[in-house]
């Protein structure tokens, strides 16, 4: 029993909750440009489009305080319904 517990605390020391920043790719709002938001400043604001291939990209901003968008979350989806 005293293995099994040594065991998973070292599998979980390896664990990381944080990885690197996403970073805007072309079609992203803030993609080779400073892009800012008339909308108050933690409001979270979502963006769709089709990427690389035709996969659908989801991402996430927050406005900051000074009205800059911070690129959050980025996923990669298939445009398509898959049976």
């Amino acid at each position: 029993m005293r293995y099994a517990a040594i065991f998973i605390a070292m599998a979980l020391a390896g664990c990381s909750t944080t990885g690197p920043p996403p970073e805007p790719i072309p079609g992203s709002l803030t993609y080779g440009r400073v892009a800012r938001s008339p909308y108050p400043p933690g409001t979270v604001i979502n963006n769709t489009f089709l990427g690389k291939w035709g996969y659908r990209r989801f991402e996430q901003y927050v406005v900051q305080p000074d009205g800059t968008l911070k690129l959050t979350f980025q996923q990669t989806a298939p445009d398509f319904l898959v049976w």
